[in-house]
């Protein structure tokens, strides 16, 4: 294929937990929800349409399996296809408890999290995790024996297997991961101390224990607030020409607590827009936790 050539494509689900991967439209015209048949790299795969038909670049095209080769979809499922998938569900947990069973047999220390059959069941891909390397050749040939498919294990990190087991956040709200991130990006400190929040790894770790994704999807709503709110230790006017000193922001709520000059023992809490900004405060990278916790108490 050529560079800079524009391509018809639409996005597909092949499994549950898995990203969405882009595949060539083939002259389909396909919308989200509906069930195809598409061509990978080991075999025919049923897919969910989640994006819809779109023209792209191809060296924008996010390629799946193969550098320079877009996989195609084939045709529409049919009822048999979607009844085949859902046998193959069942296989799944089935080889799910086998292959448990062989990890005992064969004492290793590795955490079993999901299994992968292909829709036609040549081949399965069991996924896990571990805290070191793991020795598992005698695993896969004790697999495909009992299992009389072709087997790949695949170990993973502790986001990956959130994604996969799903579950809800601090929030109440399921995993961002399971239910609309495609992708990890990576997720600092950084973002935790320009949105205010608790520094206590407990308070901004989701269940995987690594940083909350969270942090990375609403950063940018903070830094846009960030640049129009006076910052801590900013010089403010209010009420009739009186001045005091920020010394806490909501950023959310637009909300300042200002100690005036005439009285620092009587902070007062005014919107951003009733105040007029003197001299802007100097970024800070970290607070008090107890500060942060007490905010507006």
């Amino acid at each position: 294929m050529e560079k800079n050539k524009f391509v018809d494509v639409v996005g597909l689900r092949l499994h549950s937990n898995q990203d969405i991967l882009y595949f060539s439209a083939n002259k389909f015209h396909l919308r989200p929800g509906q069930y195809v048949i598409a061509n990978t790299p080991n075999d025919i795969e049923l897919g969910i349409v989640a994006v819809a038909n779109r023209r792209m670049e191809l060296d924008k095209v996010h390629i799946p399996f193969e550098k320079e080769h877009l996989y195609p979809v084939v045709r529409f499922a049919a009822i048999e296809d979607i009844k085949q998938a859902e046998e193959v569900r069942e296989k799944e947990k089935k080889a799910f408890a086998v292959c448990v069973e062989k990890i005992k047999s064969h004492r290793l220390k590795m955490n079993l999290t999901n299994a992968e059959m292909s829709f036609t069941g040549s081949k399965i891909v069991f996924f896990f995790t571990a805290e070191s390397r793991v020795d598992f050749r005698d695993l896969v040939k004790d697999l495909a024996s009992t299992l009389k498919s072709r087997i790949e294990l695949r170990q993973i990190g502790v986001r990956d297997k959130a994604k996969q087991l799903g579950g809800l956040g601090p929030c109440g709200r399921e995993f961002c991961c399971k239910s609309f991130q495609t992708s990890f990006t990576p997720v600092s400190v950084k973002l935790a101390k320009e949105q205010g929040l608790s520094l206590n790894p407990v308070k901004i770790s989701g269940t995987c224990g690594r940083l909350m994704c969270c942090l990375d999807h609403e950063y940018a709503t903070y830094h846009e607030l960030y640049e129009i709110t006076p910052k801590v230790g900013a010089i403010v006017q209010f009420g009739k020409k009186e001045q005091g000193t920020v010394i806490d922001v909501n950023l959310l709520e637009g909300k300042l607590k200002i100690s005036p000059d005439a009285n620092r023992d009587v902070p007062v809490l005014l919107d951003k827009s009733e105040v007029v900004l003197i001299k802007d405060g100097v970024e800070q990278v970290a607070r008090n936790e107890a500060n942060i916790d007490n905010k507006f108490s």
